[in-house]
């Protein structure tokens, strides 16, 4: 006779509210979209719009990349955040960006709806601890090659500094395979879910490092239960200045919200 599954009992997920009307980890699974890094306006602008034709509601975007080498583009630094605020208000969008230093976390907080804690920063505690003394939601990266014990006390180093409007965000980690610059662990996605508070959010672009396999990756962190996607496009992924490997050209983000909405549906949710 076989053995009963043993039965999970859920921690109910807290929304957090990222505009007026918009919050997630409730019903709707959040979009957001934009270029890997600021480069310009005419480039950021073309994304802003894709975005909002699309129906998503964030723009994304790099103004301060951290860069392997030290010799690749390493963004537009307050300037990018500035252009990121403009044509996301032209748009009617949030934006959401990075912070890479607690020198940043003022700018960011100032310009951005949404502060970003990119993976190589997830045990930074000096900027966890920053970011957790704003009154922004944080989407908190998890370590590419950190345990989801480790990512979730990450989160906690946030929430003791009294900011509890965290989102977790699930961006694949490093692995032995090498057809894909790192692995999407939807196990983690399920199981933060599950043990958690926190929405947990999918980053597909990064989790696989190639364009043409964000939408099978974006299917799959919405059917293991995410709350929202963080996705990278541009209007020339060729000529990116970084990531354009990883990039969806603009004439893609339809394709990819009727897909992904699929799969929503089939879940008893939408996506915006």
């Amino acid at each position: 006779m076989l053995a009963q599954p043993r039965i999970v009992e859920e921690i109910k997920t807290r929304p957090v509210e990222i505009g007026p009307g918009l919050s997630v980890g409730g019903l709707e699974v959040i979009l957001m979209a934009g270029p890997c890094s600021v480069e310009s306006y005419e480039q950021t602008r073309a994304a802003a719009e894709a975005v909002y034709q699309s129906g998503g509601r964030v723009l994304r975007g790099g103004a301060f990349k951290p860069r392997s080498s030290p010799h690749s583009f390493q963004g537009l630094g307050l300037e990018g955040l500035k252009l990121l605020r403009a044509v996301a208000d032209e748009f009617g969008l949030l934006v959401i960006s990075e912070a890479l230093a607690v020198e940043y976390v003022s700018a960011a907080a100032e310009y951005a709806d949404i502060i970003q804690i990119g993976s190589r920063n997830m045990q930074h505690f000096p900027l966890l601890w920053a970011v957790g003394e704003t009154n922004k939601p944080v989407v908190l990266k998890r370590g590419f090659m950190s345990t989801v014990q480790e990512w979730l006390l990450a989160a906690e180093h946030i929430a003791t500094r009294g900011n509890e409007r965290i989102i977790l965000c699930e961006r694949g980690i490093r692995t032995f395979e090498t057809a894909t610059r790192n692995t999407l662990d939807t196990n983690a996605i399920a199981l933060v879910k599950q043990s958690s508070p926190f929405p947990v959010i999918g980053d597909p672009s990064h989790a696989t490092g190639r364009a043409d396999l964000v939408i099978p990756a974006a299917r799959a962190a919405i059917a293991a239960g995410a709350d929202g996607l963080l996705v990278e496009i541009h209007p020339n992924p060729a000529a990116a200045l970084s990531d354009g490997e990883q990039s969806l050209p603009l004439a893609m983000l339809p394709y990819l919200v009727d897909e992904t909405k699929r799969i929503a549906l089939a879940m008893g949710r939408g996506i915006i």
